[in-house]
């Protein structure tokens, strides 16, 4: 992907104020109303087609989309949504250089479009497009009144140590243990260091799961993959733990249903008072060998589990526990319980993966 070097300047934020029309029809309207434009990137992949399926279940439909959709079947997870129309990532940036409001404006954008695989090595890549492109494209909806949702990501807290605390204003301490979670602590920082964070919003996705993660390959979550190994083996296999304290399977992750991680990042784009970054996950860890029992459970199975070697390559980069302290998103007023791990397992396990069901279908 070539270079930008996008003209946009953003003015101080008290000197700018959204366009008419585009944020609310009237001052007790949402600002994802129905009538709202949103723009979406990264909407056919596994969160963005699920904001999207969310936004159509709220009415919205005028929304542009954007990805670059490759070679792999992610096209299938835009094909039930309702939309204005699709643009190629590059495309779209191209034509927001050449005039701000080519493509219109926009109430909110989503920017859930990035490189997440984390055995990626291609770091000139990696940086231009998770780096690189989300500061233009920040710069941009700021210069045009817009509200910005990016996706940051629990990969920037590293191995922990640091702690996984969304409210620190120190987040130069943070140590990212990949590549990926390397790009997205860069723009963490650049928009801290321009002080814009506290009027955008950074998503700190945990261990996301649900529908539309087909097209992910070794990407996908444990209960997508897990659920093909059932039904060709009758098995599960895990990771044999390294480390004495933790039992094999015993390794702890926060878990969180992508259609919770979803309102909850609608929530925050609502709130036009939250700014900064936000840690989206259940709140609660809970182990592998609770993920594999729901699994089970759900398919109604008696548990099979095969523990493994965890390969040497991955070792010193894997995470014995996570768990996303939420009270942050809280005290904005997001009060809607989470989904249980046993009732978003068995959800995405009925209705989705034994049918073969995507968001929309």
């Amino acid at each position: 992907m070539a270079s930008h070097n996008t003209p946009f300047k953003v003015a101080p934020r008290s000197t700018r104020s959204r366009h008419s029309g585009e944020k609310k029809l009237n001052p007790n309207d949402s600002l994802l109303h129905e009538k709202a434009r949103v723009l979406v990137t990264g909407a056919g992949g596994f969160i963005g087609s699920a904001l999207v399926h969310s936004l159509n279940q709220r009415g919205i439909d005028q929304i542009i989309v954007t990805d670059r959709l490759g070679e792999d079947e992610k096209w299938r997870n835009l094909l039930p949504l309702a939309f204005e129309d699709y643009v190629p990532a590059d495309e779209f940036m191209e034509g927001i250089e050449d005039d701000p409001d080519h493509f219109g404006r926009f109430a909110a954008v989503f920017h859930l479009g990035a490189c997440s695989s984390t055995t990626v090595t291609d770091a000139d890549f990696v940086l231009e497009n998770n780096y690189a492109y989300t500061k233009d494209l920040c710069r941009w909806a700021l210069f045009s009144g817009s509200r910005f949702v990016y996706a940051s990501s629990a990969a920037t807290y590293g191995d922990g140590s640091a702690g996984m605390d969304d409210k620190s204003e120190d987040i130069s301490k943070l140590r990212p243990l990949n590549l990926y979670g390397y790009s997205k602590h860069l723009f963490d920082l650049y928009a801290s260091r321009e002080e814009i964070l506290p009027e955008i919003v950074g998503i700190k996705y945990f261990n996301v799961f649900g529908p539309n993660e087909y097209h992910k390959g070794d990407m996908r979550s444990l209960v997508c993959k897990a659920f093909d190994q059932i039904q060709e083996t009758g098995r599960i296999r895990l990771f044999k733990s390294h480390k004495p304290e933790y039992p094999d399977g015993g390794q702890m992750r926060d878990f969180v249903y992508v259609k919770d991680a979803v309102e909850m990042t609608l929530h925050l784009a609502e709130n036009e008072d939250a700014g900064g970054l936000y840690n989206i996950g259940s709140g609660f860890a809970r182990t592998w060998n609770d993920l594999a029992g729901a699994l089970f459970a759900a398919l109604g199975k008696e548990p099979n589990i095969e523990y493994i070697d965890m390969p040497e390559s991955i070792r010193h980069q894997y995470q014995y526990h996570t768990c996303a302290d939420i009270s942050k998103i809280r005290k904005t007023g997001y009060v809607r319980p989470m989904t249980s791990l046993e009732d978003a397992v068995r959800d995405y396990a009925v209705n989705y993966l034994l049918p073969g069901k995507r968001l929309g279908d």
